[in-house]
């Protein structure tokens, strides 16, 4: 039968696993394959497996009570193998690269921040910082622009667009990059600026790092959404 994975861990990892209940439908005993060092926490895997509500909620359950406890490589939702025997082989090909991780994620969890600015908001500035964008759009409205203007004002929004939520994400993310373990950046979706993970440790740089993009958000005021997600498992670490 297939191998539902929901972390990686030490083998001296305390597994507290009393209470829990994997995915599936009735929910799958959760328990653990060994080898050297490691241990994964599995349960065996129903067929036609579907991120739903129960089995997301279970998935996260397994993770928060062994993040608890000591540092854990999560696997994301509906990470599967063969068999246990496949589990321990992966486990025994990547020990070392494992363990690195695992040493790096002590202590730490992950905060996701995403940010956007009001389009309108952005639109106004840029035709009131923009000499080129402000008179082109000028002469549309007023009938005297030449053939192709549109296009043309479009173009050039677009560029503003790009590199001013460009160099906003880079000021955001450098403020916050010195309370952060690592830090990993995706492509942001929408009207998003920013769409960052943080690797924070839980101590003083903790405090820091929420204070500083409080303060970062309140500073760049109503116009701007901040939207933080954590603490999480480090799924962007593993």
């Amino acid at each position: 039968m297939a191998v539902y994975i929901y972390s990686i861990t030490s083998k001296d990892h305390p597994l507290r696993m009393d209470g829990l209940t994997g995915v599936g439908d009735p929910p799958a005993e959760v328990r653990t394959v060994t080898s050297g060092p490691l241990a994964a926490v599995v349960s065996d895997s129903p067929e036609n497996l579907r991120p739903k509500r129960r089995d997301i909620a279970a998935h996260q359950a397994v993770q928060q009570r062994l993040m608890a406890d000591g540092a854990v490589l999560p696997m994301r939702f509906g990470y599967t193998a063969p068999d246990d025997e496949a589990v321990r082989l992966a486990l025994d090909k990547r020990a070392g690269a494992y363990t690195d991780r695992l040493m790096a994620l002590e202590g730490c969890a992950e905060y996701h921040l995403k940010a956007s600015q009001l389009e309108d908001a952005l639109l106004r500035q840029i035709l009131e910082e923009s000499d080129a964008a402000r008179q082109l759009n000028d002469d549309i409205r007023r009938g005297t622009a030449p053939p192709g203007a549109n296009l043309q004002l479009g173009e050039l929004v677009a560029q503003e667009v790009q590199a001013r939520q460009e160099a906003l994400a880079t000021g955001v993310v450098e403020a916050l990059r010195p309370f952060a373990r690592e830090v990993r950046s995706s492509a942001p979706t929408g009207s998003d600026f920013v769409n960052t993970s943080f690797l924070v440790t839980h101590d003083d740089q903790e405090e820091l790092f929420l204070t500083t993009e409080l303060s970062l958000a309140n500073q760049m005021g109503e116009d701007f959404e901040f939207r933080l997600n954590g603490p999480l498992p480090p799924y962007s670490f593993v």
